[in-house]
C-alpha cells in the first residue's frame, strides 16, 4: 500500500553541504558550498530550510540549527566517480558511473576533433574554450555573423556548446551541426554527456540575447532507471528544468522547460495544485550556472533566498499524501579556486504533512537511495542493475 500519492524531488543544483573524504582526489580540499556562501555574505536568511534541518547539516554563521525539525535531514555521498551534472542525477534514480564523463575545461576540444567537426560542417570553428554563454557572445558573436564562422566551446560540465545566430547562422542549420557534433563525440576519446545548441539574437555587442530555442543533444543513460520504472509502471513522471535533458527524455512523461530557477520553482507550485500520481522531478540550475561557475557567493545566497520563500508556498498547498525531497546533485563552491564542480556532500530533506516525526538520518552511501525510496512507495521494482536501498522504516 502506497504511503504518498506523490513524490516532489528538488534537485537545488550545486549545493554541497561539504567535503568528501575522497574529494582531494578529485582537486577539492576543503570545500563547502552552503558553509562558505554563510561565511563570505553579511546576510542570510533561510527560515524555511532552516526549519526542515538544513543548518543542521553544516555550520552556517547567520542561521542556527533547529532542536526539532518539520521533517527529516541528513547527508548523502556520491558513489559515482565523478562531480557533473549527469552523474549526479543518474546515480540518484540508481546508476552507478564508474568512469566520469569526460571534460575540456583547461585547454578546449583535441584539434582532431575541431579539425573533423570543420570538414564535416563545413565551417571555420572559433572560440574552442571553456567559457561563460553570454561572455563568448560578446567576444565572438560579430565575427561569426561576419564571416559565417561557428562559435563552439565548453564549460566544467561534460558538454560541447555552438551558437548560432537565428538570423544569420539559422535554427535548422545550427541543429545539423549540432547533430554532427553529437556524432563525433561518441568517440570514446571525445565522449561528451551533452552537446548544446545556444542559439541568439543580435547583431552588435551589447545587443546580444540566447533565445529559448536551445536544444540539447544528450547521451542517453547507460541503463535502466527509476525513471523508467516508474512510468512502465502506469505512474506519472513530470520532469522541470532539464531533467528531461538529463535523462534525453527516457522515462519522462510530461516535461516542463524553465526560463530561471524562480521559474520552476513557480512551476512546480502550479503542478501542485493538480492531481497526479507520481514523481515530479525538478532542477533548479540558476545556483550552478550563473553563481557557482561565476564565483559568485553573494549572488549565490540571493538566489537561495529566493528558493526558500517559494519553498514556503509549496510548503502550505503540500497535501496529506505528498512527499517533499530536496536534494542536490554535487557541489559548486563559490568561494573556491577555478570554476568547475567540487566533490561534496549533498543535503537531502524530507517532509511531508502527514510526518509524525522528524529529525537527523544517518549519512548514506550513494544518492540512489532517492529513486529507491520513490520506487518502494509505488510498490514497484528497481531495475536490474541499479545501486541504492530504500529509506525503509525512515521515509517509505
Amino acid at each position: 500500500m502506497e504511503k504518498y500519492k506523490r513524490i516532489f524531488v528538488i534537485v537545488v543544483d550545486s549545493l554541497g553541504v561539504g567535503a568528501m573524504a575522497d574529494s582531494p582526489e578529485f582537486g577539492d580540499v576543503g570545500v563547502n558550498t552552503l558553509g562558505h556562501i554563510s561565511e563570505a555574505v553579511e546576510t542570510f536568511r533561510i527560515p524555511n530550510l532552516q526549519k526542515l534541518g538544513m543548518a543542521n547539516l553544516t555550520p552556517l554563521k547567520q542561521v542556527q540549527p533547529v532542536e526539532v525539525s518539520r521533517g527529516y535531514y541528513g547527508t548523502l555521498r556520491e558513489k559515482s566517480r565523478g562531480k557533473d551534472t549527469m552523474t549526479g542525477h543518474w546515480e540518484m534514480m540508481g546508476l552507478e558511473v564508474t568512469k566520469p564523463f569526460q571534460t575540456f575545461t583547461e585547454n578546449g576540444f583535441p584539434p582532431e576533433l575541431i579539425a573533423e567537426l570543420e570538414r564535416r560542417t563545413g565551417r571555420k570553428v572559433i572560440g574552442n574554450k571553456s567559457a561563460s554563454g553570454t561572455e563568448i557572445l560578446e567576444e565572438l558573436a560579430e565575427e561569426e555573423i561576419a564571416q559565417g564562422h561557428m562559435i563552439v566551446y565548453t564549460s566544467a560540465d561534460s558538454v560541447l556548446q555552438i551558437c548560432g545566430n537565428e538570423e544569420t547562422f539559422g535554427l535548422e542549420e545550427l541543429y545539423r551541426c549540432c547533430e554532427i557534433a553529437r556524432e563525433l563525440t561518441m568517440k570514446e576519446e571525445w565522449r561528451v554527456g551533452r552537446v548544446i545548441a545556444r542559439p541568439y539574437v543580435g547583431r552588435k555587442k551589447g545587443e546580444f540575447k540566447r533565445t529559448s530555442n536551445r536544444h540539447d543533444y544528450a547521451l542517453k543513460p547507460f541503463g535502466r532507471t527509476a525513471l523508467d520504472a516508474l512510468k512502465d509502471g502506469g505512474l506519472d513522471v513530470i520532469s522541470i528544468g532539464k531533467i528531461r535533458d538529463i535523462f534525453d527524455g527516457e522515462g519522462i512523461t510530461e516535461a516542463q522547460k524553465s526560463k530561471s530557477s524562480v521559474h520552476g520553482m513557480e512551476q512546480t507550485i502550479e503542478t501542485a495544485k493538480r492531481d497526479f500520481h507520481g514523481l515530479c522531478f525538478v532542477n533548479l540550475v540558476d545556483f550552478d550556472a550563473l553563481w557557482g561557475h561565476r564565483r559568485d557567493p553573494e549572488g549565490y545566497a540571493r538566489e537561495l533566498e529566493k528558493f526558500d520563500e517559494n519553498l514556503g508556498r509549496l510548503l502550505e498547498i503540500l497535501r496529506e499524501d505528498d512527499l517533499l525531497m530536496i536534494t542536490a546533485d554535487h557541489g559548486n563552491d563559490p568561494t573556491y579556486t577555478g570554476t568547475d564542480h567540487t566533490r561534496e556532500k549533498v543535503p537531502f530533506l524530507a517532509y511531508s504533512p502527514s510526518m509524525q516525526g522528524g529529525g537527523a538520518i544517518a549519512e548514506h552511501d550513494t544518492f540512489a537511495v532517492i529513486g529507491a525510496s520513490i520506487t518502494e512507495n509505488f510498490g514497484i521494482k528497481m531495475p536490474e542493475g541499479t545501486i541504492g536501498k530504500p529509506l525503509t522504516g525512515e521515509l517509505v
